[in-house]
């Protein structure tokens, strides 16, 4: 499924030739308390109107609960969303991921994801992951599949000798305070054709009161989140970005953020206060 971007929400090609938003929807924590589920399921559905039509979900969120909670929010509206969805590493042996793939469309109401991810690396070798995988798409029961929390020596294994060369990103702890991986993850991706997608683009809203931050949100007419997407964003097409929201209100500030163009005092600012890195950092998760 090729899910078009929004006039302001740029396009990033996949390396198997599907094209996805650059600015999606992230669902961790959604889910987890009844009180809050028409909230957030509205939340969902404003983004969706906005243009975010990514939505990323896993298992492991809620045990369950952010998937159910995803099925009910795009219920009527499948064609419009490129929904990636996650397995956990304990599930993830061949006949493990197949089964855990079939129980989070289940719950999501669904007969297909459009891309699958394993969701950090665990005790099950990459070769029966990437078996499960490869057995899931010959089904048709996702589109296509990737990783998350992979460092490069992990990817090197992954498309070397696990023979997983149709990986089409790897989701990543990437933002202003977490650079670590443009010194050479980054550019191995590139090289590649293949995205990452950064996950916690705020960093968990740790970001939003660094005084930098703020001043440049402030010079800009715009807030100190919008802003930190911002700069996530402009390496598109060689990053996507997930980011939560759990109201309407929050989904539309996060959705204005594609309308901020980060001028070079704004990048030099922000970059001084948040240096790149110099050398290889191991890669980080929360």
């Amino acid at each position: 499924m090729t899910t078009p971007a929004s006039p302001t929400n740029p396009s990033v090609p996949l390396p198997d030739g599907r094209v996805v938003p650059a600015l999606g929807q992230g669902t961790w924590r959604l889910g987890d308390d009844p009180r809050r589920r028409e909230s957030e399921i509205a939340a969902l559905r404003a983004g969706l109107d906005a243009g975010l039509t990514l939505i990323d979900t896993a298992e492991m969120y809620g045990q369950g609960a952010s998937e159910r909670l995803v099925g009910e929010a795009i219920e009527g509206r499948r064609d419009e969303v490129f929904v990636v969805g996650k397995v956990l590493p304990d599930n993830a042996s061949r006949r493990g991921t197949v089964e855990a793939c079939h129980a989070s469309l289940e719950r999501l109401g669904l007969e297909r994801l459009d891309l699958y991810l394993l969701h950090w690396r665990g005790r099950h070798p990459l070769t029966d992951t990437v078996e499960g995988m490869e057995e899931l798409v010959a089904e048709g029961a996702i589109g296509g599949w990737g990783v998350s929390n992979f460092d490069l020596e992990d990817m090197t294994e992954l498309v070397g000798p696990a023979g997983g060369v149709n990986v089409q990103t790897n989701q990543i702890l990437y933002n202003l305070a977490r650079r670590g991986p443009e010194f050479e993850l980054l550019p191995w991706a590139r090289d590649r054709g293949m995205p990452l997608m950064s996950y916690s683009p705020v960093d968990g809203g740790e970001l939003l009161d660094h005084p930098v931050l703020r001043t440049v949100a402030a010079e800009m007419g715009a807030t100190p989140a919008q802003v930190a997407l911002a700069w996530v964003l402009r390496l598109a097409p060689d990053m996507l970005a997930a980011v939560k929201a759990a109201t309407t209100e929050h989904a539309l500030e996060n959705a204005a953020a594609l309308a901020i163009d980060l001028d070079d005092r704004a990048v030099v600012q922000l970059e001084r206060a948040f240096p790149a890195p110099t050398g290889p950092e191991p890669l980080e998760m929360r």
